[in-house]
C-alpha cells in the first residue's frame, strides 16, 4: 500500500464517528479539490494531496479538549509521516499547509501548496454542498449543546440562534458570501462564482416560501 493510501486509512480511522462535517467525504473533497485547483495553478501533489488528506485529522481532538484543530492536525501529521519514512522538508511544508487552512483563523499561506489547500477548504464551504454542510453542522451542534451542555460558539457564531433560519441567513451573510474576496487563486475564484450563484438562488427560495408562511 503506498503512502496516500495509508494516509488515507489513517485519516479514517481518526475520523470515525465525526459529528460534524468535518468526515472523510469531506477530506475527499477538499482532496478532489486541491488536484482540481492545481491543474491550473501548479504545485506538489504529494505534499497537496497529503495535507489535503490531514488537514482535520486533530478535529475529534478539538471537540474533546477545545483548542485549535489546525494545530492539532499539523502534530498528529508531523508524527505520523515521520514514522513513515518521509523527507523532513516535505513533513513540514505539509504541516505549513494545515497550519494555516482554517477560514476562522484567518491565517496568510507562504506557499503555493498551502494556498490552494486553503482555497480548497473554503471552497467546500460553497454550492450545494456548502448548504447541506452548514445545515447539517448547525444541527449536529445544536444537538450536542442539547444534550451534554457544550458551546462551540464564537462571537460571530449563529448556530444557536433561536430562529434556525434566520441563524442560517446571518451564517450566509458573514461567511460564504466573504469567501470569494479571501481566496488565494484565480481557478479557485472561477469555481466559487459558479457555487455562489446556486446559494443564492437557494437562499432567495428559503426566504421567499419563509416569508410566505409568516403572512398566513
Amino acid at each position: 500500500m503506498d503512502l496516500i493510501e495509508k494516509t488515507r486509512e489513517f485519516v479514517a480511522s481518526f475520523l470515525e464517528g465525526e459529528p460534524s462535517s468535518h468526515d472523510m467525504s469531506h477530506i475527499n473533497r477538499v482532496e478532489a479539490l486541491c488536484l482540481e485547483i492545481r491543474k491550473e495553478e501548479g504545485g506538489d501533489p504529494l505534499v497537496l494531496q497529503l495535507a489535503a488528506l490531514l488537514h482535520d485529522v486533530g478535529v475529534i481532538k478539538e471537540h474533546e479538549e477545545g483548542g485549535d484543530h489546525a494545530v492539532y492536525s499539523a502534530e498528529i501529521t508531523s508524527e505520523f509521516l515521520s514514522k513513515a519514512g518521509l523527507e523532513k522538508e516535505v513533513v513540514e511544508a505539509v504541516e505549513s499547509c494545515i497550519l494555516t487552512h482554517r477560514f476562522s483563523a484567518g491565517e496568510k499561506p507562504e506557499t503555493l501548496e498551502a494556498r490552494i489547500l486553503q482555497d480548497a477548504d473554503r471552497l467546500e464551504a460553497l454550492g450545494a454542498v456548502g448548504i447541506f454542510r452548514a445545515v447539517f453542522s448547525m444541527g449536529a451542534l445544536r444537538m450536542l449543546k442539547h444534550i451534554t451542555g457544550i458551546d462551540k460558539g464564537s462571537s460571530k457564531s449563529t448556530v444557536y440562534i433561536e430562529d434556525p433560519i434566520e441563524g442560517f441567513n446571518e451564517y450566509m451573510q458573514y461567511k460564504p458570501f466573504t469567501i470569494p474576496e479571501k481566496l488565494n487563486t484565480d481557478t479557485a475564484k472561477k469555481i466559487a462564482e459558479k457555487r455562489l450563484k446556486i446559494m443564492r438562488l437557494y437562499l432567495e427560495a428559503l426566504n421567499l416560501e419563509t416569508e410566505m408562511n409568516k403572512k398566513m
